[in-house]
Order: C-alpha cells, then structure tokens, then sequence
C-alpha cells in the first residue's frame, strides 16, 4: 500500500480509537527526509505502543545518527495498541513508518530494539502485521533485512529464527557499517545469502542461521554446530570507544508518554559488580561523558524542545566522578528556567552530602533508594555491601531536606534467601518511616517495591534456579501484611511474571516455537498485566512438548554450556564461576574502580584500542576526587579526565 492511500486509511480510523496522537508522526523535530533523495532506508521499529517507545533513549540516538548521514533515511515505527491494531487489520493497514507513512515493507532494513524479553511476542505481531514473513528462511530476497538488538540480545537464542542477524552489543558504530554491507551488497546484485556472509565479517554482528544448536540427550544444551565455514568462534560485543555527543534535536510527543522528559546519558557502564546484575555486566567498560558536554547538551535540548524535565541517565548516576560539579552546573545554568533534573539511579554508598543539598535545589516529591535486600548477609552475597546503618543514616539526610517520600527498591529470590531475610525488608522499610517521622513527622512516607529476582545469562548467579510460584506468593503475602500502616505503601510484581521472564531470559533456541505458538494464540502486550495469560504459554509449552520448569526452576551445572556462551561480552565466565563461589562464602569484592581484578574486559578491548589507537579509554579505573588513593596496576594506564575531555 502506498504512503497516499495509508494516509487516506488512516484520515477515516483515527477518530475511532484511542490516542490517536500515537499514530500521526508530525511532531516537533521529527526527521523527514526525501525517500527518493536517500539510497538506503532504515525503520527503527520498537515493537512497544508508543507511550513507552518514546521514551527509550535507545533509538533516539540511532535515529539521530543515521539521519545524520545525507544517504541514509531513519523513521520511527512502533506497536499500536489493541484497538488500532484491529482497526489496521479491517482496514487492510500494514504497518507503517510514523515520518512518511511508508509501509515497512517498503524499506530496506528494519532494525528492531530488544531491550526486554516480554516483548518478543509484540515483535512478531509487529512483523505480522506489516506482512513480514516472521520466519526468517521464508523471506523473499527483495523484503527487509531484519536486524536486531538491545539488552535482551545478549542471549539472542529465543527469538534467533525470527531474525536476520543481532547487533551485540553498543549500536552507533556498527548500524553505519551495516548500512554501507547492504549499499555495497545491493548494488553487486548477489543473492541475500552474500549480504549475511558480509555481516558476519562486521565485529559484533551475529548470523543465526549460519548456526545449528545440538543438544545432549538430557536435553541441555550443548553447542552451536557451524552450517557455514566463515561463522565466527564467538560474537565479541561490540563497544563504542568513544561515546558521541548526546543526541540533542529530540521529538517532542504529542501525548504524555511514561517518561515525560529529556535523556541525557551522562555515564555508560558500571563498576560496582552487583552479582545480581545483567546491565552491570554486559555494559563494561565504564566511559564517562564529560561535565562541559552535558551542560552544553541540556542547554541544546531545552531551547529546542521546552521539555521541563532532564533525566541525568546511567546506570549509577552518583558514581559519576563529577556528579555534584555536574549537578551545581546543571542548576547554575538553568537556574532561572526552573527546569527539573533528575537523577534516576543513586547508590547508597556514594550519595554524599553535597550530591543531597544540590539536588535539594530542584526537589522532587519522592527520593529513591535500592537497597535490593533486607538483609547485611544477603548484601553481601549479592556484592552491595550496605549496613543498615548506612541505609538510615542516608534516609535522615535526605528527610531533613524535606523530601517527604523515600522509595526503596528491594529484591527477594536471591540464593539462600530464607523468611528472616524477608521480614528484614519490613523491618528495614518501617525503620525508615520512623526516621522520617523524627525529622519531618508524620508526613513522611516510604514506598517499598519489590520484584523477585531472575538469573540472567552473563551474570555469577547464571547457575542458579528462579523461585517457584508458590515460593514467591508466600513471601509476597508476607510483605503484604507487614507492610500496612500509617506512612507505608507496597508495590509488587505478579509471581507469574517473573516466571515468564525466567523462560525467555533462560531459554535456547527450542523456546522460539514456544513464543511463536503464543503469538499464533493471540499473545502480545505480555509486559502489560490486563493482556498477560500465563496458561496460554503453559500451553504452548505442552504443545511443544518443552518443560517449562526446565528453563526456570533448575539449576545448572558449573561445567554446563549455556546457549549464549557464544557471546562474548569481554567479561570472563572463568570470573563469573569465582564471583558466584565467592557469594557463597559471603566475600564482596570492592568496586573495580579501587584495583582491576582481571574479568577480562581490559585484555578484550586493549585488542580493539590498537586497532583503533585514536580512541580513548576509561576502563575500568577512573581517577575520581572521591577516591584519590586510586592507583593502576602494573602495566595498566588509568585515563584521567580531570585536565582533559577525550571520551568516555
């Protein structure tokens, strides 16, 4: 269908359904370039309704540098919701890019963001309902080349059928070379198959279908058997040696979306090691952005897009080394615009007192802490050693600022978790609400939320087993009960949810008929509680004949092989077995910013820095006020960015 006749469609189904807003495009800074004036032309599709799509910084910064580049074309596309999907399908709608109406099917790559594992059904109805073959072998040699990426692709295997092949790992640098495989492919005339054997040679780009996955006869797995002679060993992740300049010209939406403000990462990767943590893992080396270039970058973005609110973005935002420098320029700059600035990731331990009274300037209603479990033991065992003492200590300070509501993130499942660990998150949420009701009285509130733990791939608690239904109810219901009162409030996620996650972040390539038949039933929206039915994928699991308690409920063997042992994401699995011995005895390992321990992250990019002597590194040390006594180890350089602007 041509973009005149979409649009002609769509003038008469729009006032039909709801928030219509979603499905118009034309919003302010909006890229539209000449279709005909582009030679390649790429849809960011995030299969998610736009609400929440608009608000991933992901395909914000791909979608600026793409179009950055005069040859290439970017437009966004996303999942509509229930009833416009309806509505598109009587209308014989296909899905179609929000900028110029084009079908996807019209354009050359689709490159879709993975940023969680509940959305692979959305995925494919995304496919389905542009009339894209959802099996990746049925694709005709004129359709899109489908690409792949995000967090939830560092085990790509459960969605593997479904693509053409997965970026893994950082997207900036390879989604241009993609681009220039397919112009050089396109104008050679070969078949597709030359196209996948040139992006195989790209580093961090992963072909699926040049793989097999073989299996033991217990039904584990055991490797991937190469179907062709130049498939890669292993996948390196790829790594953006030097972070570019926060994208700045963003879309403005025309409806309110989840988060309703400006992006701004100002630090990627993480230091402290939490065992728990895939993020932490997968996103090594740390690279900081420095404090000139935020500024400068909020600056950009307000006069461009009125937004009243910047989201300081990282993975722990007060570990970064200049964060009150950062926080004071950001206040000085803006202080007559009363702009809002957050700061949605704060770790305990290096919440200072100043870090408080700066962000005290611009105060928000609620204060948000994690301290993950209730528990010293059980922080230590996750590698978040906090004292209780520290918790509260910090909660008073940020009360006697008169922050009225403290948030605290907690965590149950992890290994060897007993009841007395649980009760201690009551213990320890009601301790603060007294702390509060000392400084500020009884207007002071505290909102425990609670998820339950999911062993994730790359990660030292990747051998263990995810909790039972059952198991997680009791404790639920548990916090349930405790958690009532004057100055309490109890968020939690539904058992079965996590059980899902379990499956899909565990699984091998055997799940893809598993998600498949789910979306054959009707599934989609999973993250979405009011559309998630967990029969239907006990269902499918029995149609399948799979074991669904054998992807999340068994635990694995230190010398199993994991279907995503192919991906390298420079940290060692050797490291990974010693951090996971290493919670068993209680031992914590300080943040590797104090000493390098050799988790292999340095050894795998010091190949690419002279391959790329140009790029400046910031891994895994970086010298900060916070810590002077940090020293190198032999033979190792620590950047310091105290005189110098290199990169991140």
């Amino acid at each position: 269908m041509k973009p005149t006749a979409i649009q002609r469609e769509l003038d008469k189904i729009l006032p039909l359904v709801k928030k219509p807003g979603r499905y118009t495009g034309g919003e302010l800074n909006q890229v539209v370039k000449g279709w005909e004036k582009t030679t390649t032309h790429l849809a960011l599709l995030f299969p998610e309704v736009y609400d929440l799509g608009m608000s991933n910084l992901g395909w914000m910064v791909l979608y600026d540098m793409i179009n950055q580049r005069p040859d290439l074309l970017a437009e966004r596309a996303f999942l509509p919701w229930t009833d416009m999907i309806k509505a598109m399908r009587d209308a014989q709608i296909p899905l179609y890019s929000l900028e110029t109406k084009h079908a996807l099917m019209d354009f050359d790559i689709i490159g879709v963001s993975l940023p969680y594992e509940t959305i692979y059904t959305n995925f494919l109805t995304a496919l389905d309902l542009a009339n894209i073959p959802l099996d990746s072998r049925r694709r005709k040699e004129d359709q899109p080349l489908i690409i792949a990426g995000g967090h939830a692709t560092f085990n790509p295997e459960p969605v593997a059928p479904f693509i053409d092949a997965f970026v893994i790992g950082e997207g900036e640098e390879v989604i241009l070379e993609i681009a220039d495989a397919y112009q050089k492919w396109k104008r050679s005339g070969a078949l597709k198959n030359t196209l996948l054997q040139s992006l195989n040679g790209i580093n961090g780009v992963y072909v699926p279908s040049f793989y097999r996955p073989i299996y033991n006869h217990d039904g584990t797995f055991s490797h991937l058997k190469k179907r062709n002679p130049s498939a890669k060993d292993r996948i390196q992740k790829r790594i953006t040696a030097k972070l570019p300049p926060p994208p700045t010209n963003l879309i403005v939406p025309y409806i309110d979306i989840v988060h309703n403000r400006a992006p701004v990462e100002i630090m990627r990767g993480c230091t402290r090691g939490c065992r728990f943590c895939h993020a932490g893992f997968v996103n090594r080396p740390v690279r900081e952005r420095p404090v000139q270039q935020i500024v400068e970058s909020m600056e950009k973005i307000v006069s461009k897009t009125g937004f009243s609110e910047v989201g300081l973005l990282s993975l722990s935002s007060s570990d970064y080394t200049n964060i009150v420098e950062l926080v004071n320029a950001a206040q000085s700059a803006f202080d007559e615009k009363q702009l809002a600035i957050s700061l949605p990731s704060l770790r305990i331990e290096s919440i200072s007192d100043s870090l408080i009274d700066a962000l005290a300037e611009k105060r928000r209603s609620g204060f948000t802490l994690a301290p993950e479990a209730g528990t010293a033991r059980l922080r230590n065992l996750i590698n978040k050693p906090i004292s209780d003492q520290q918790i509260l200590q910090t909660a008073r300070e940020i009360f006697k600022r008169e922050w009225h509501t403290i948030k605290l993130y907690f965590m149950i499942g992890f290994p060897s978790e007993v009841m007395s660990d649980i009760k201690a998150i009551a213990e320890l949420s009601k301790a603060v609400r007294d702390v509060g009701e000392k400084v500020i009285g009884r207007r002071a509130k505290v909102h425990a939320s609670v998820s339950t733990f999911v062993p994730k791939p790359h990660t030292p608690f990747q051998w263990v087993p995810c909790l039972e239904e059952r198991q997680i109810q009791e404790k639920i219901e548990y916090l349930q009960e405790e958690l009532r009162g004057w100055g309490l409030k109890l968020n939690w996620n539904d058992p079965q949810n996590t059980i899902h996650e379990a499956w899909l972040s565990r699984g091998d390539r055997r799940m893809a008929e598993v998600i498949l038949r789910v979306h054959e039933k009707g599934g989609m929206f999973d993250a979405w509680q009011e559309h998630f039915d967990f029969q239907t994928w006990l269902d499918a699991f029995q149609e399948t004949g799979l074991d669904p308690a054998f992807y999340a409920h068994r635990a694995r063997a230190q010398d199993e092989s994991f279907p995503w042992d192919h991906i390298d994401i420079g940290v060692q699995k050797s490291f990974l077995q010693e951090e996971y011995k290493w919670s068993k005895e209680g031992k914590t390992r300080p943040d590797c910013r104090e000493q390098c321990y050799a988790c292999g992250v340095l050894s795998a990019y010091n190949q690419r820095r002279r391959m790329h002597p140009g790029e400046h590194w910031m891994c895994p040390e970086v010298r900060s006020s916070k810590h002077p006594s940090r020293k190198p180890q032999k033979g190792q350089k620590i950047q310091d960015t105290s005189h110098e602007n290199p990169t991140d």
